[in-house]
């Protein structure tokens, strides 16, 4: 069972992570992050942190649709971008 604080956990882990150094990457990824992030499953939370892993350029080119995104990330690159695009 994943509780209020796990998810809390994983948010403060996230948040950090979302600092990436390019001012793009930082807005695009933190406003999902304090948005969207703890309305996800675990597992979509999950992934977002895994996304979080690659590399800044590889983000850079899939957030700005300048390349296609890895399969497994490719829904959530969408919500990121769609999410940004109406902000």
């Amino acid at each position: 069972m994943v509780t209020a604080n796990d998810s809390e956990n994983k948010l403060a882990k996230v948040r950090m992570a979302c600092r990436r150094g390019m001012l793009e990457l930082d807005v695009m990824l933190q406003h999902f992050c304090e948005n969207i992030f703890l309305s996800l499953s675990p597992t979509k939370q999950d992934l977002f942190a895994e996304l979080l892993q690659s590399e800044d350029q590889d983000l850079y080119n899939w957030l700005l649709g300048m390349q296609a995104a890895t399969p497994k990330f490719q829904d959530m690159i969408l919500v990121i971008r769609h999410m940004h695009a109406s902000a």
